[in-house]
This record gives structure tokens, C-alpha cells and sequence, in this order.
């Protein structure tokens, strides 16, 4: 059923907006709740005669302070930046010693302080590391040795050794147990982390190599596909002014003739980076196929392209690949074409590879563009005798 508008703002007031806070102030509240039946159960058995009502009383008083304590401190937020913000740690071995003293006056009830001890240790069970586990089992052991040692000493009237130490073999199961438990839940917790780490990695591979060229790293052609469409769907809007740029390395059948496919492939690694380094951060340059690469240069005037094209010839034209102890140059042939209202990518691509043959025709190692669409015929018009 939904809270009212009173009883979300009261619970705002209580747990904070912060989602995180709210987990916390959760967990705590939890815990305080698990406290606060423990309590009852100890006076329960106190006012059935099986311990000493004034040593529970103070006992309750002691065991209490403990959540609300945690509490109060994570809701001021003066916990949000300590190691353990929801004192889960804190609140933890605080019961356990107030366990432990409930052992030692429980008299008669010891019995069921084991099942106490179980509910404080599985909580927070799935947040604790293994060295937080061992740490809180060696302080648990170490509480208890104390208590069945003060028992012990204490000899109280009626005590049965042989129950005592029953209850003590009980207790250290429970402690053994549950740690075992915990051990066991947080090795599960790791695997589980480290496969969910292992998926995302893989995922995050098939997603570079489904849209990126492997060889190079650059976009490959169906992720640039996918640009350029989005960039003429914006253009399309705004009337933003965008070029195609191929780009095609001049006789690399040659190099792979001549040093072998090894070498052209670190040709064409060299190649995409001498580019990238020549043109802007916004441009996109992607691997179109083979020697051939697609730039994408955005909002980019016709007359502000050939310089930048110009200057990416140059830098691959004075480029120097070592391959094999040899220094191998090469040059680029480039085909542009503007985006221009009514024309599509496909259009434009075709007007951008008809520049790159005419490039290629002319002799190589040139920037071309395509040329302007006619304009669009005067309308025809005709003498009117006006009298």
C-alpha cells in the first residue's frame, strides 16, 4: 500500500532521501529490531525465575545503548566517509559482548544464548570480508573462553557442570558454524564478483570489436555508417554544414608486394595514426576497408575542409614507417564531398568516392572535391505586354 504524503515525509525524516543513508538507516534499524528481541526474551526468562532480574535490567540497559547509538551516529551523517559507514562492524561485535554477558548472567537460560548468538552473527554475514569473518570469530572465542571461565569461577548454587559444559560445546559450534557459513557465502560472493567482472570485460569486448576495426581501433564501417546517418539526421534540423573525406593510400598493394602483409598492416596502424593526429578531436576517422578510410568532419565549411585535408596529406607524405630495418613512404589520395540540403549519405558518399578516382586519376597524392550540385535552373519568363 502506498505512503501518504505524511507518511513519505515522515519516513523521509527518519531515513534521509539519500539512498544510501536509507540502506544504512535500514540495516541499522534491522539490527536494532534483532537487539530489541533479545532483550525481551532475557527479561522474559528473568521474570520466569531462571536469572536475576536487577543484573538483566542493566543488562538491557547496556544492550540498548549499542543501536541506538549506531543509529543516531548514522543518521547525523557523520559516518558517510569512515571505512564503515553503517558501523556494521561496530554494532556486530557490540552484541557479541553483550552476548557474552547475557551468557555469564542467563544462569539457568544459558541454553539459548547459542540461538542469540546465531541471529547477531548472520547479520551483515553477506557485507563482511573474510578477514572481517576471522577477525569477529577470534574476538567471539575470545569473549566466550572469558565467559565459561567466569562461570566457572563463579560456581553458582545449582550450576551442572556437565550442562555447562554442554552449553559451552554448543556455543563454540555455533560460533564455529556460522563462520564456516560465512567463509563459505563470502568465497560464493568473490566468485560471483569476479564472473559478473569477466562478463562485463567480454561484453565490453564484442561491443569494440562489433564497432571498431581491430587492427586499428578506429570505427569500423557499419559504426560509422550508423555516425553519419546521425549526423544528417542533425543536420537535417539545424542545417549544420558537414564534409565526407575518403581517404585512400596510394599503391599499398605495393607495399604488401614488396615487405609482405605484416608490414602493411603496420603501415596502415601508422597511417590511422598520423591522421588522427592531424585533424580535431571532433572529426571521426573509421576504417572504411582495406587501404581505404572514411574521415568525418564536423560542422565543416567547404572552405574550411581543404585546409585541414591538406594538412593531413602532408603529415602522411612526410611520415616515415621503419619496416624491417626500412624506411617505407607513402602517400594519400583524398576524395571530399560536402553535405548539402536534399542529398543523402548515400549521395554523398558516392559524390566523395568519384572525387577520391578523379584524385587518384590526376596522379595521386592530391586532395579533390567534389563539385558543387547545379543550380537549380531560373524559371523561364515570358515578355507580358502590361497595358
Amino acid at each position: 500500500m502506498p505512503l501518504g504524503k505524511h507518511g513519505k515525509a515522515l519516513t523521509d525524516w527518519l531515513l534521509t532521501t539519500d539512498p544510501h543513508q536509507r540502506i544504512r538507516m535500514a540495516m541499522a534499524g534491522s539490527a536494532g529490531l534483532l537487539v530489541l528481541g533479545c532483550m525481551v526474551l532475557m527479561n522474559l526468562m528473568a521474570m520466569a525465575g531462571l536469572m536475576r532480574q536487577d543484573w538483566t535490567i542493566w543488562w538491557t540497559l547496556a544492550t540498548g545503548c549499542g543501536p541506538v547509538a549506531a543509529i543516531l551516529l548514522i543518521r547525523s551523517g557523520r559516518t558517510r566517509h569512515w571505512r564503515d559507514p553503517a558501523l556494521t562492524q561496530f554494532q556486530i561485535r557490540y552484541a557479541l559482548a553483550c552476548t557474552a554477558a547475557a551468557y555469564v548472567l542467563a544462569g539457568q537460560a544459558r541454553g539459548g544464548v547459542p540461538v542469540i548468538l546465531s541471529l547477531i552473527l548472520v547479520f551483515g554475514i553477506f557485507g563482511m570480508s573474510a578477514h572481517q569473518i576471522r577477525w569477529n570469530m577470534a574476538y567471539a572465542l575470545l569473549l566466550f573462553s572469558a565467559a565459561f571461565g567466569l562461570v566457572a569461577w563463579l560456581d553458582e548454587p545449582g550450576r551442572i557442570s556437565a550442562l555447562e559444559a554442554a552449553n559451552a560445546a554448543i556455543t563454540v559450534m555455533v560460533l564455529l558454524g556460522s563462520t564456516f557459513l560465512a567463509m563459505r557465502l563470502q568465497r560464493i560472493r568473490a566468485h560471483v564478483a569476479r564472473q559478473k567482472l569477466e562478463l562485463t570485460r567480454a561484453m565490453a569486448l564484442i561491443q569494440q570489436l562489433a564497432t571498431h576495426d581491430e587492427l586499428t581501433g578506429l570505427p569500423n564501417r557499419r559504426h560509422m555508417m550508423a555516425l553519419l546517418e546521425a549526423e544528417h539526421l542533425r543536420s537535417q534540423r539545424d542545417g549544420r554544414v558537414w564534409m565526407a573525406a575518403l581517404l585512400d593510400v596510394d599503391l599499398f598493394k605495393q607495399v604488401n608486394d614488396t615487405h609482405g602483409h605484416a608490414a602493411g598492416d603496420q603501415v596502415l596502424q601508422a597511417f590511422a595514426a598520423t591522421v588522427r593526429a592531424a585533424v580535431r578531436g571532433t572529426d571521426v576517422l573509421a576504417r572504411w576497408g582495406g587501404e581505404e578510410f572514411l574521415l568525418l568532419l564536423h560542422d565543416t565549411e567547404p572552405s574550411a575542409a581543404r585546409p585541414v585535408l591538406e594538412r593531413v596529406r602532408e603529415a602522411v607524405r612526410a611520415q616515415d614507417v621503419v619496416v624491417q630495418g626500412q624506411r617505407v613512404g607513402i602517400t594519400v589520395s583524398i576524395g571530399v564531398a560536402a553535405r548539402t540540403p536534399g542529398k543523402s549519405v548515400v549521395q554523398l558518399l558516392e559524390q566523395a568516392d568519384q572525387a577520391l578516382y578523379q584524385a587518384k586519376s590526376q596522379g595521386r597524392n592530391r586532395v579533390v572535391e567534389a563539385a558543387p550540385p547545379p543550380a537549380p535552373a531560373a524559371a523561364a519568363v515570358s515578355d507580358i505586354a502590361v497595358f
